[in-house]
């Protein structure tokens, strides 16, 4: 069977697929646009934490992408659901300012925070708010990471991720976090039920050959890697992950899905 030829609905990552920092990936917008008019079902994936829902919209929209705001799934959506199946969460949010108007609604603290929550936060990380957390960690609290990705690509070049500080907390106070976004399982399993498909029947399209398709793989996904965004040849040669499909940008896939059906 060919790779794409069974793929029933696609789910993108945004950030190294469609766009880097503020620029459309070249083709991009024309690609979803025809896959969508194809009648494909999409879903668009994302780990980033540095924007509420309304705001990443807003961006997708103003780049020249016609994408509605619910075929978007963002990792810090996935943590509200999860935080709202538990009993009266006490939270710390070391997250965005933008991000903590979607958690508006759960009891916050800095010091008496049974569930520290971790998401992009660029400059603000340092010795002291590590030190702070790992305290919390220490008295019981739960640590749970928006995602944990290591690098990611920005308009300046590549940029760590906030995997590292994930795992300093946890070697430091010996606990485990709870990974919210890819290359989580149940993550994936939200946008296949929000399709309505089977895991073999979607494909990841992703930059990111451990989160999105090592991840997606997992999942039962097809994972086709593009080499745009945090690709990278030598990183990509080094991974244990061997993709259904690499591509040179998302702008190929139209047609490598032409030529598969």
């Amino acid at each position: 069977m060919n790779t794409l030829s069974s793929i029933k609905g696609i789910l993108f990552d945004l950030d190294g697929v469609l766009f880097v920092s503020s620029t459309p990936i070249e083709g991009a917008i024309k690609a979803i646009a025809d896959i969508r008019t194809s009648g494909i079902p999409c879903r668009f994936v994302t780990n980033t934490s540095t924007l509420s829902l309304t705001s990443l919209h807003q961006k997708i929209s103003q780049l020249g992408f016609s994408i509605p705001e619910h075929e978007i799934i963002s990792a810090p959506q996935a943590t509200q659901l999860y935080l709202k199946g538990l009993k009266d969460p006490v939270c710390r949010l070391l997250l965005a300012d933008d991000v903590k108007k979607d958690f508006d609604g759960f009891r916050q603290s800095d010091t008496e925070a049974d569930h520290i929550i971790v998401g992009d936060i660029g400059n603000a990380w340092s010795y002291q708010l590590l030190n702070e957390v790992f305290n919390c960690l220490m008295q019981g609290a739960k640590l749970i990471a928006i995602h944990k990705n290591r690098f990611w690509q920005t308009e300046h070049g590549l940029q760590m991720d906030i995997g590292g500080f994930i795992d300093g907390l946890e070697y430091a106070s010996g606990t485990k976090a709870m990974i919210i976004g890819k290359p989580s399982a149940d993550f994936f399993q939200i946008a296949l039920d929000h399709m309505g498909l089977n895991a073999h029947e979607v494909a990841m399209i992703g930059d990111d050959i451990d989160a999105d398709v090592g991840g997606a793989q997992k999942a039962g996904l097809k994972g086709v890697l593009v080499r745009t965004g945090k690709y990278r040849k030598s990183y990509a040669e080094l991974s244990a992950v061997m993709p259904d499909l690499t591509i040179d940008s998302v702008a190929d896939l139209p047609n490598a899905l032409k030529s598969e059906r």
